[in-house]
């Protein structure tokens, strides 16, 4: 186009033959747009415009795994559980507002699809453990594959394990100074949790000693 143009500010000859090709090029466009040869008209051409249309969300599928409950959602959870004792259902009352004495963790104990949830309940004022449980998902939800309602106890996920914690006290014995602790290792396996170790140990009773009480076999 931009030779044929330059060749008409020459000579009005040369204008008059530009004018016939650009007619000429008018009517080759039209019968490219109208008739079935053109490139717009080609099958691999309208296939990407269609790919490049967004393709809705996918539906999540029905086995997928729920969300790790917050410390609300698993305070629900074990008011919901019919494993767990009326007793601890009927002490469960926040400490101010809305705050649970409730931890919360998470971890792979048990070699889910998602992390297992460990709950540990505890008194308001002294943080004593009170009872300890674990959930696993099976399907859509969470279940109680653990629990622990002796106080006083608490669960802790390490390296894999279940490791459970409960304090020793004999008579006379303050919350603040247990006489000693037992801490119990489980492990996952055959759908359950096994006791792999159990130690016990003794603190001393001495005013100001730092020297460790011999351990009870």
């Amino acid at each position: 186009m931009r030779g044929l143009s330059t060749r008409a500010g020459r000579t009005l000859r040369a204008g008059s033959t530009a004018v016939a090709a650009l007619a000429a090029i008018g009517l080759f466009a039209t019968a490219c747009s109208t008739g079935g040869s053109g490139a717009r008209d080609e099958g691999p051409g309208n296939r990407g415009e269609t790919v490049m249309t967004p393709s809705p969300s996918p539906t999540p599928s029905t086995t997928s795994a729920p969300a790790p409950p917050t410390s609300l959602e698993a305070v629900q959870l074990v008011k919901d559980d019919p494993k767990v004792s009326q007793t601890v259902k009927r002490d469960l009352k926040p400490c101010v507002a809305d705050e649970y004495p409730v931890d919360v963790s998470y971890g792979n104990l048990t070699g889910g699809s998602a992390s297992d949830v460990v709950v540990n309940i505890m008194t308001c004022g002294d943080a004593v453990g009170t009872s300890s449980y674990v959930y696993r998902v099976e399907g859509k939800k969470y279940e109680n594959v653990f629990q622990d309602e002796e106080p006083p106890v608490y669960a802790e996920i390490d390296r894999g394990d279940l490791v459970v914690t409960k304090q020793v006290y004999e008579k006379g014995d303050p919350v603040s100074y247990p006489s000693g602790e037992e801490v119990i290792t489980y492990r996952w396996s055959a759908n359950h949790f096994t006791e792999t170790d159990r130690t016990r140990s003794h603190y001393s009773s001495a005013a100001g000693s730092d020297a460790p009480a011999p351990t009870e076999n």
